[in-house]
């Protein structure tokens, strides 16, 4: 694989060569690919260089080796901050949270292993979320005398609920991927051998969709639509609908399917 920034061999975030319309993004900091301060950073910044593109890719993340998808925060750092590093490393997190949140093509999650606190919240932000069977869930902060990003935690009710998040934020106890499964934090659980393979190819087919009526789809997600008055959701339809139409790709695949 070679790096997004600089040498592979130095970087925390190691970005793969594009094929088929896909980037294979990894964490990649040992020992259990914690979110150091550089991890943040360098996510970010991949995410927001690729998402400027025209031809912006597909992105798979996952976790380098088998036993972490991402430990979460670093606690090793997070033990010497002060107020001003934590509301530094905070305002970090949470662009990294609205790149991915905002990323305009598929995004989907690959989880090899444990997956504790902010990288739960990261994959919630993902489209569709993979998980091998040994992966394991947890939110510890209540333990360790942290706290989740308040966008995360929204992330979190929104996708589980209240009562699902009340119990995973408030208990601190991990959950196996099949529960994950249950709860909505994953959608699909696999082989360990395969997660890879599936996740790359299920972006891969995403990919292969008009770009447009995808971000246009993410966009409408995200909005809380429901409580927009009739003349905007009007606005924002007839909006989306000219440039969609206007779209060659989407074009291409009216003409496909009218054929």
């Amino acid at each position: 694989m070679t790096s997004a920034s600089r040498d592979a061999a130095l970087a925390a975030v190691l970005a793969s060569d594009e094929v088929d319309g896909v980037v294979v993004l990894t964490l990649d900091h040992p020992p259990a690919n914690a979110l150091s301060n550089t991890v943040v950073s360098e996510l970010t910044s991949t995410l927001e260089s690729l998402a400027r593109r025209p031809d912006a890719p597909a992105v798979v993340l996952t976790g380098a080796g088998e036993r972490f998808f991402s430990a979460g925060g670093d606690i090793k750092e997070a033990v010497g901050y002060d107020a001003g590093s934590m509301a530094e490393r905070m305002s970090s997190f949470h662009a990294l949270l609205c790149a991915l949140d905002t990323f305009p093509r598929p995004l989907v999650c690959a989880v090899n292993g444990w997956c504790v606190g902010g990288a739960i919240e990261m994959a919630l932000f993902a489209d569709v979320v993979y998980a091998s069977r040994h992966a394991r869930f947890v939110f510890p902060e209540i333990n360790h005398g942290m706290l989740p990003a308040v966008k995360g935690i929204a992330r979190v009710r929104a996708a589980l609920g209240e009562r699902a998040a009340r119990r995973l934020l408030l208990g601190g106890e991990p959950v196996d991927a099949s529960r994950a499964a249950t709860l909505g934090i994953v959608d699909h659980v696999v082989e360990q051998e395969d997660l890879l393979s599936i996740a790359t190819a299920d972006a891969r087919a995403a990919a292969a969709k008009p770009p447009a009526v995808f971000a246009a789809l993410k966009r409408t997600l995200r909005a809380e639509t429901a409580s927009w008055t009739p003349e905007e959701q009007l606005r924002v339809t007839v909006s989306d609908a000219c440039t969609v139409f206007a779209d060659p790709a989407a074009r291409a695949a009216r003409e496909a399917w009218n054929g």
